[in-house]
């Protein structure tokens, strides 16, 4: 067994800041969509997937290809969407085996109102305190991330 690539003091101090800072940061977030819009993080996600999607709907697969969350996490987020009129889901006409989720009027009104306050959520507490250059950094770290995850897959 060959010895693993520890980390050095710098990026041990790093990922750990990543690591509190995200997980401090989605925590925020969600408690602020919780008390203000009564949507999680995840719920919220699936909304603003759905209202960028052409028809604002979704095969389910493809939803789950780009949101952060399984398959049945995911299942489970649009029932709970569903339960509130938020989020509608349908069989696909010509698969039988395929579901579209439809974001709802209802829902799309929904999101219009949480996303005004997202906003300033995540301004005030990542855009606002992040130098641009090391803004800019970050989008390409992550982008290089999400490559290298996919890659993965």
């Amino acid at each position: 067994m060959s010895e693993p690539r520890w980390l050095d003091a710098t990026q041990q101090q790093h990922w750990r800041a990543y690591v509190d800072g995200s997980i401090r940061l989605t925590e925020m977030m969600d408690r602020d969509l919780k008390s203000r819009h009564g949507l999680s993080v995840s719920e919220y996600e699936i909304l603003v997937r759905l209202s960028e999607a052409p028809d604002r709907r979704l095969r389910m697969a493809e939803l789950a290809e780009h949101a952060s969350q399984s398959r049945s996490r995911l299942s489970h987020t649009c029932s709970r969407l569903e339960a509130k009129g938020l989020v509608k889901r349908d069989n696909c006409p010509n698969d039988k085996r395929g579901v579209f989720a439809h974001l709802t009027d209802e829902g799309f009104a929904t999101l219009e109102r949480a996303a005004r306050d997202h906003v300033e959520t995540v301004r005030t507490y990542f855009i606002d305190v992040i130098d641009p250059a090391d803004l800019a950094a970050i989008g390409r770290a992550f982008a290089a991330v999400v490559d290298r995850i996919g890659d993965a897959r």
